[in-house]
């Protein structure tokens, strides 16, 4: 059973920065239970306003639909109602509904429901694909507007009509001019998350713009600075953002445009280099070059886990 209802799940998002843990894997690439429970733990210590377990930073288009539901469950286990723990569904309308069944008999309290896989389809399938997931699940559902699947304002609308259980929109688009439509439609009814790749990046204009909050994968190994950082944001510190935007996030966000796949393979580069190593990434992702491995460790231990703009 769920700890949140749907209404109740987005509030509880709302209110602080967000975790999308790494899926820990063995040498043999497969799931690695224990050190993933140790890092569940140490992220809930760091108070998160949600977990999403198997999500993006979390290798989900990696995991097999029983995995997703090993993970999932295994992350309720270990959060025990603290905060939301929000499961990832995707792929094809027949195998998100799966999913999103799976993670309701996990006991999730959330689906974040990504892009169907592949193709490109009209507003009206993709409107009929998350009607669909949505009126499969009690749970409240959180649409990924990304990639394939960028619904317009209109058609957001429409659903929020049809589906009580919508209850949040992650953009990973990065159009603002499609952000301010959707947001001048339907004010709060749904509850919106930064996505694109290190939101921190994008976190004060987005803020401006009504997105409550985004989803930080440096949390899982520089959970102060990625703390700090928000704090900044949410306090219009324009000193601070513009020294942790200097000093880290964009040297990081350089190293990762490197090579395709490195926005997860860096988080476990980064987990690795703090020792807290969440194993090798599956393919099709490779692992940082060793340049890019070496210089994320410099980035890293020059900064330290320290709010930015701090003294070591």
């Amino acid at each position: 059973m769920p700890h949140f209802a749907p209404a109740e799940m987005a509030s509880a998002i709302a209110r602080d920065l967000l975790s999308f843990p790494i899926t820990h894997m063995k040498a043999d690439l497969s799931f690695d239970e224990g050190p993933y429970r140790s890092h569940l733990n140490w992220i809930v210590d760091q108070a998160p306003a949600a977990v999403f377990a198997a999500g993006g930073t979390g290798e989900f288009f990696c995991l097999s639909p029983d995995e997703v539901e090993t993970v999932v469950r295994t992350a309720v286990d270990e959060v025990k109602g603290v905060m939301p723990v929000v499961s990832a569904a995707g792929y094809g309308t027949a195998m998100a509904i799966d999913l999103a069944g799976r993670a309701e008999r996990a006991g999730a309290d959330g689906i974040l429901l990504f892009p169907p896989y592949l193709v490109n389809a009209s507003q009206a399938g993709l409107a009929a694909h998350v009607e669909a997931v949505c009126k499969a699940t009690s749970l409240g559902v959180i649409v990924y507007n990304r990639d394939n699947a960028i619904l317009d304002a209109e058609t957001v609308a429409r659903l929020c009509e049809r589906c009580p259980n919508l209850v949040g929109l992650k953009d990973g688009v990065g159009d603002i001019e499609l952000m301010v439509r959707t947001r001048s439609l339907l004010d709060d009814r749904l509850v919106y998350l930064g996505g694109l790749p290190t939101a921190e990046t994008f976190a004060r204009p987005y803020l401006t713009m009504g997105v409550a909050t985004y989803s930080s994968a440096l949390f899982n190994f520089m959970p102060n600075f990625a703390r700090g950082f928000y704090n900044a944001v949410r306090a219009d510190d324009v000193a601070t953002i513009e020294a942790g935007l200097r000093d880290f996030i964009l040297p990081y966000t350089a190293i990762r445009n490197r090579g395709k796949g490195y926005a997860v393979s860096i988080v476990k580069a980064g987990a690795t280099i703090v020792g807290r190593s969440g194993g090798p990434v599956r393919p099709p992702l490779t692992e940082l070059d060793a340049k890019s491995y070496a210089d994320l460790d410099a980035l890293i231990k020059a900064h330290g886990d320290v709010a930015p703009g701090s003294k070591r």
